[in-house]
């Protein structure tokens, strides 16, 4: 494995909490609010209910980690995830984060469908900080990977999902990170392409200094993880070694 030695990029979490709030009644009736507002009946419950995504968490991360995260759906897998990536502040505790975070979770997100393909890509660039010379100068690329170098200046309108999910890919993975985040990117596009994108996926990862991912293939976490973490109920219940995670967590699941 490529050595990371000159880099600076570091994440760490501690104590980290994230909680989501609900309320039992968010629209009340007509006739509870006329009554709670001339107080002439009981107010409906508005009660919040809290639901904890993540209790506890702590750990680190440094050049050269490639870590999986498996865990049973509502584990926390994706909420921590996001909590690093930015998009969700913790609700207590606290995450120091040094390095270019690419997040690369839903891929297609945020493309307009008015706009060119070539439009998209350079859209993609910026939301990154990329300016749009420098994403011109990858377009070529970018098209010739994606195979749709003939719908170039096509509005992705036109394009079928599967063509909208390429060029997002291919658009995002020319991007150079520092951290990157990945949750289940792998199943996307026809059989031949999703090939070509574990390929220049594991390219990205060879090259990027931590790499964080989420998958329910363990074929793929074996294949590009060196460190497994188990999450249940938000917290982490095992951090180690992959085969040896990954074969407690398969026994747990089965339990």
């Amino acid at each position: 494995m490529k050595s990371f030695s000159d880099s600076n990029a570091k994440i760490n979490l501690v104590d980290v909490g994230l909680d989501f709030r609900s309320y039992e009644n968010r629209r009340p009736s007509l006739k509870a609010a006329l009554l709670g507002a001339l107080k002439l009946g009981a107010k409906e419950s508005n009660a919040k209910q809290v639901f904890r995504a993540l209790d506890g968490v702590h750990l680190s991360f440094s050049p050269g980690d490639r870590v999986g995260i498996v865990g049973r759906n509502g584990a926390g897998k994706s909420s921590l995830l996001r909590v690093i990536a930015g998009i969700y502040r913790p609700s207590h505790g606290s995450v120091e984060l040094e390095g270019f975070v690419v997040p690369l979770f839903q891929v297609g997100l945020g493309f307009q469908p008015e706009l060119t393909g070539e439009e998209n890509v350079e859209q993609a660039g910026a939301l990154f900080g990329i300016s749009r010379e420098e994403m011109l100068k990858r377009a070529d690329a970018i098209f010739e990977f994606a195979e749709l170098e003939k719908f170039r200046q096509t509005p992705v309108k036109y394009y079928s999902r599967g063509m909208g999910m390429r060029l997002a890919f291919t658009s995002v993975t020319s991007i150079q990170p520092e951290i990157l985040l990945l949750d289940e990117v792998f199943g996307g596009g026809d059989q031949g392409f999703r090939e070509k994108a574990v390929g220049r996926m594991e390219e990205l990862i060879e090259r990027t200094p931590i790499v964080i991912t989420v998958s329910h293939s363990m074929n793929i976490l074996r294949r590009i993880a060196n460190r497994i973490l188990w999450l249940e109920g938000g917290k982490v219940i095992m951090d180690g070694p992959v085969d040896e995670v990954i074969e407690a967590y398969e026994k747990g699941f089965e339990a």
